[in-house]
């Protein structure tokens, strides 16, 4: 079939042979911009076009970008790098090696000779078309025009198939008969045969002649036709961009002087009166109770609910349920800084969880070197600081004229904490010690929050947040994780502390277990599982939140939370039901009824409530959010660059930043070179504390710069609390006191 191929007439140009046509393919790093970095994308080079790709698997689907090479120029620059400038953009492309440049470079030069080649002999030959405006029509008359050519050469193949046939059978007789004296009609019979045969076969030459040129002008056609929509999506894409920058600019300008636009300002007010609306929708109380039935303890079965029975009788007050179209709360949404809300997409890296963690059982993970593929680019101190996502809970329960109302609305802030970890499966980055990290949100939503690594063996960090709504949060949290073999479970150690500032209200609380299932095989999944006691110091309220663990053979909710909030008596008055993944709902008790007891022997207690009321829902997840490590809006800016931050912020730190970018093979280097620099330094402390037992003076351990150890008087616990100077720094600009850890 060779011999035959060369020997028929060449459908292409002169100089241009079959093997050149051959698609190129391969991975190429991109560069995307100063934020991202260079991307590894898949190229595709064929026909004078190189495209690009997310992944091999995007090329069935969507094409990120295509440049003709037609037009280009390529420059070559060093180490790795070249440069393709086309229609006044430039591509700044890096190969993984000199040898794979050289090639990608040869590759190019001779798609452009040959992409050069072919439009000048498109121009030359006359064949300028302008662009159709029935863009369908020209496409349907274009395939049935291809694939009348594409019968007659399935008709051609099925004669030559039969002749060919016909004259072995007719060699192999001729063969058999060669000693037969009577062999004329038998040569005239093969004679006849070949000729068909060669006439058959020279139709189906010709047949392939006009399929190919057909294919070829209309191929011109199409690569002018999409030329001209690459231009026009170009045109279009600077157009948007123009729009963007001029709302920007009003948007500033309506900030600074927004009585200069009045039509904003109504469209604003008709904003509020809609969700005022629904405020009274979530108020609206039924006249039929609820029956709720929890399992009570034998003390509290036979006690009824408080006094706040005629309180809630008229409706929940409308700041504790739904507030937002209250002045101070946070209706603001169009004042708020434009902030990302994209990540670079998670690099497709396979590796093998199990052929790591099999040497790691029973032991702490904190102590063990992870490479970043396990991770999430997010530091502890800013999961920790991810608490704050559904912050709005805090400042409907600082309006809160009832500590029994606050309560529900803690215990739903409390919850709320973990709906963004349903499917974040990976860890985040272990602090280095006298890492910190600050959020402010004063503009947007009226806190500050800073947070520091107070110590890395065991791994502590302590948090603090103020809040001009009315509240301070400050925690101090030790983890701790251990590997069972099937499943690592993450224990978090320590209290939250809250507190408003006009009732003096001081709730403390814990966190629950975390767990990660399916270590060893099958799709990783977390859990959290146990009970948080949330007790308000001041008035000896409490609420006990149980979170039920996920059993396959269970017919409860999965990720089930309930609880009961009860006063210094141990009256309970209200029942929280929910999920920690969804939302939370709170029902007032109207009465109660001893209950028979369960299989376990304990009491159960049937409670008569009202209508249970929405404390919180989850917000939905961005859009493409599964290839950004499943990140919730505020995660996505939790790493976003800042001006004028601590040059120990998780901002700064560069392996985290290199995973972000999607360069993660950089960010294991980094993440290296990290530690070995953290055990340097405290091998170099450990000898200066030897030295000064040696002189028998007194040990002085590391000291945080912003937080300082206190025994708390209420609790009597030892923490860490913030001991104030970091925004006073900040705004000076003075970081002489932070050390170099990056």
């Amino acid at each position: 079939m060779n011999e035959l191929v060369k020997s028929l007439p060449s459908p292409t140009l002169p100089g241009l042979h079959l093997s050149q046509l051959d698609t190129y393919k391969g991975w190429l790093f991109k560069w995307t911009n100063y934020l991202k970095g260079y991307q590894r994308r898949w190229f595709v080079l064929s026909n004078g076009l190189l495209s690009y790709y997310r992944t091999q698997a995007e090329m069935a689907h969507t094409c990120r970008g295509t440049i003709p090479l037609a037009t280009a120029h390529i420059e070559v620059g060093d180490t790795c790098h070249m440069v393709l400038s086309s229609g006044g953009r430039s591509y700044h492309l890096k190969a993984t090696s000199e040898g794979e440049c050289q090639r990608w470079v040869s590759a190019l030069q001779q798609a452009k000779a040959n992409a050069t080649l072919l439009m000048h002999h498109s121009d030359d030959s006359g064949d300028e078309v302008p662009v159709p405006q029935d863009d369908r029509a020209l496409t349907q008359g274009v395939l049935k025009t291809l694939a009348s050519k594409l019968d007659d050469l399935s008709t051609c193949n099925e004669l030559i198939g039969k002749h060919g046939w016909a004259l072995q059978r007719s060699l192999s007789e001729l063969d058999e008969q060669r000693a037969s004296i009577d062999s004329t009609d038998k040569v005239k019979t093969v004679v006849e045969r070949a000729t068909l045969f060669r006439i058959t076969s020279n139709a189906m030459i010709n047949a392939c002649r006009d399929f190919l040129d057909s294919a070829e002008f209309h191929s011109r056609r199409w690569q002018k036709a999409l030329q001209h929509e690459r231009e026009q999506r170009h045109h279009l894409e600077e157009t948007i961009e123009q729009l963007a920058k001029q709302h920007n600019s009003l948007e500033i300008a309506w900030r600074e002087k927004p009585s200069a636009y009045p039509g904003v300002e109504r469209s604003h007010e008709g904003d509020a009166s809609d969700e005022n609306d629904e405020a009274e929708f979530f108020d609206a109380m039924e006249d039929s109770p609820a029956f709720i039935t929890v399992t009570a303890s034998r003390n509290t079965q036979h006690k009824r609910s408080g006094s706040n029975h005629s309180m809630m009788s008229g409706g929940v007050p409308n700041d504790w349920t739904h507030n937002e179209n209250d002045n101070s709360g946070k209706n603001h949404i169009q004042l708020r800084r434009t902030r990302r809300s994209r990540i670079p997409d998670k690099p497709n890296y396979s590796l093998n969880l199990w052929s790591i963690m099999k040497n790691c059982i029973g032991k702490d993970l904190s102590k063990i070197p992870m490479p970043v593929n396990f991770n999430e680019p997010l530091s502890m101190l800013q999961r920790l600081t991810e608490d704050l996502e559904y912050s709005e809970l805090l400042d409907r329960a600082a309006r809160c004229d009832s500590s029994l109302e606050q309560m529900c609305l803690v215990a739903a802030f409390s919850v709320s904490s973990y709906s963004t970890t349903v499917h974040r499966t990976a860890k985040p980055f272990n602090p280095l010690l006298g890492e910190t990290y600050e959020l402010d949100r004063l503009d947007e939503y009226g806190y500050r929050s800073i947070s520091e690594q107070v110590s890395h063996h065991p791994p502590a960090a302590a948090h603090h947040v103020t809040s001009q709504q009315g509240w301070t949060l400050w925690q101090h949290i030790t983890i701790d994780s251990k590997f069972r073999g099937k499943y690592i479970s993450v224990m978090p150690l320590g209290n939250i502390h809250l507190q408003f500032h006009s009732s003096g209200n001081h709730y403390v609380w814990s966190k629950v277990t975390s767990t990660v299932h399916n270590i060893i095989v099958g799709k990783l999944w977390i859990d959290q599982s146990g009970d948080i006691d949330i007790v308000n110091n001041t008035t000896k309220e409490t609420c006990r939140l149980k979170f039920s663990p996920y059993s396959y053979f269970s017919r409860e909710v999965p990720r089930k939370v309930t609880g009961v909030v009860e006063d210094s008596e141990g009256a309970a008055h209200y029942i929280l039901s929910g999920t920690w993944d969804d939302k939370m709902e709170s029902a007032k008790i109207v009465d109660s009824s001893e209950g028979c007891s369960s299989s376990e022997g304990k009491q159960k207690t049937v409670y008569q409530t009202l209508q249970p009321k929405l404390l919180w829902k989850k917000y939905p997840l961005p859009d493409n959010a599964e290839n950004m490590h499943f990140f919730s809006s505020l995660a996505l800016t939790l790493n976003e660059p800042e001006e004028g931050v601590a040059p120990t912020d998780s901002r700064l730190r560069p392996d985290q930043r290199l995973m972000e970018a999607g360069l993660w093979d950089e960010a294991n280097s980094q993440k290296q070179r990290l530690e070995e620099n953290q055990r340097l330094e405290r091998k170099r402390r450990e000898a200066q504390a030897n030295q000064v037992l040696d002189e028998g003076q007194d040990i002085e351990g590391y000291q945080p710069l912003w937080f300082e150890k206190r025994t708390d008087e209420r609790t009597g616990e030892s923490i860490y609390v913030y001991k104030g100077g970091y925004w006073e720094a900040k705004e000076r600009q003075d970081w002489s006191q932070s050390p170099e850890i990056f």
